[in-house]
């Protein structure tokens, strides 16, 4: 998956956020999270680290507020900002080349996915056909034939089912974004494959 940040892009950012606004660790986090369209949520292992080292740098304060630390950019964070202002116009223009890098590669692969679920339900369902006997035996009753392949269908359906909520739930976790575009794109794939297995069926 394509970096958001570049090295020592995401220490910028902070502070210009801190620039914006006191916030709190959560609040930067979500704000990271809005600014790049969900395709980035850093994790606290992520942040905090970071803010202690600006403030360790002289660069940033930060106060307790109940149960909340709050952290405030200082007047030496201040001139860094102002000084690296259009360095941060580049980062602005680098983040957004990858979300959109990355919003690609979660379309690709969902679908890819969907291109291996339309081929393996129309195999099994071709396959069913040529060897379903012309004229069973006596006794070999085909409708015990057909729910055995339904089991193999429920059972391929489900682990499909099972590895695209996995991929997507991980991805999300680990900051990235599921664009609308990828959703319809899964949905109209799914509705391929229905129609193909309808097809190879009836055809």
């Amino acid at each position: 998956m394509s970096p958001v940040f570049s090295h020592g892009d995401l220490r910028l950012y902070l502070l210009k956020l801190l620039d914006e606004q006191p916030r709190h660790g959560y609040d930067l986090i979500q704000a990271l999270t809005d600014r790049t369209g969900g395709t980035y949520t850093p994790s606290a292992g992520t942040i905090y680290p970071r803010l202690a080292k600006l403030e360790d740098e002289g660069l940033v304060t930060k106060t307790v507020d109940g149960r909340k630390t709050i952290y405030a950019i200082t007047d030496a964070g201040r001139a860094e900002v102002a000084a690296r202002a259009d360095e941060f116009d580049g980062i602005e223009a680098g983040l957004a080349d990858s979300v959109r890098l990355i919003a690609d590669e979660v379309r690709g692969s969902v679908r890819e996915a969907m291109k291996s679920l339309r081929a393996d339900l129309a195999a099994a369902a071709h396959d069913e056909r040529r060897s379903a006997p012309q004229n069973p035996p006596r006794g070999d009753d085909p409708r015990v034939r057909s729910r055995e392949q339904l089991q193999r269908a429920d059972t391929a359906i489900n682990a499909f089912r099972a590895q695209v909520r996995t991929d997507l739930r991980s991805h999300v976790a680990r900051g990235g974004v599921v664009a609308a575009s990828t959703v319809d794109d899964l949905a109209h794939a799914l509705d391929e494959a229905a129609r193909s297995v309808t097809r190879a069926l009836h055809g």
